[in-house]
C-alpha cells in the first residue's frame, strides 16, 4: 500500500483541471485528488482560480469552484511565518511572488506541491511533482 503524503495543488493544476482539452490529463488529475487525504490549497490559488474563472466563465462559475475548493481541501492563509520564507524564496529564485508563496506553504506544510509550473520546478527546495 502506498502513503500518499500531504499535498498542496498549485493553481495550475486547477487550470489544467478545468481548463483542458485532453481528457486523459483530466482524468488523472481527478485520480490524483480521489482518495487523498491531506489535500491542501494556498489562499493565493484561492485569489487565482477565481480571478481567472471571473475573466473565462463568470463571476457564478467563480464562486462555485471557490467554494469546491474550499470545502474539499485545507485552506492555507498566508502568515508571518509562510510570507517570510516566501520572500527568501523570492530573493534566490525571483520567481512570481505567488508561486514563491506557495512553495513556501508547501515547505512549512513539509508537503509536495503538485504542479506543472516551471518556476516551481527551477527551485531546488521544493519537492514538487505532476501527474
Amino acid at each position: 500500500m502506498t502513503v500518499r503524503r500531504r499535498a498542496v495543488y498549485d493553481t495550475r493544476f486547477f487550470a489544467t483541471l478545468y481548463y483542458s482539452k485532453d481528457p486523459d490529463e483530466k482524468e488523472r488529475l481527478r485520480r490524483e485528488l480521489s482518495g487523498r487525504h491531506g489535500k491542501y490549497v494556498s489562499a493565493v490559488s484561492i485569489y487565482e482560480v477565481y480571478k481567472l474563472s471571473v475573466q473565462t466563465d463568470g463571476r457564478e462559475a467563480a464562486e462555485l469552484r471557490v467554494s469546491l475548493l474550499e470545502k474539499d481541501f485545507r485552506v492555507v492563509n498566508v502568515d508571518g511565518g509562510i510570507a517570510r520564507r516566501a520572500a527568501e524564496i523570492w530573493c534566490k529564485y525571483r520567481v512570481p511572488m505567488a508561486d514563491a508563496i506557495i512553495v513556501a506553504t508547501a515547505e512549512v506544510l513539509k508537503a509536495e506541491c503538485v504542479t506543472n509550473d516551471p518556476h516551481l520546478a527551477s527551485i531546488r527546495e521544493a519537492r514538487s511533482r505532476w501527474i
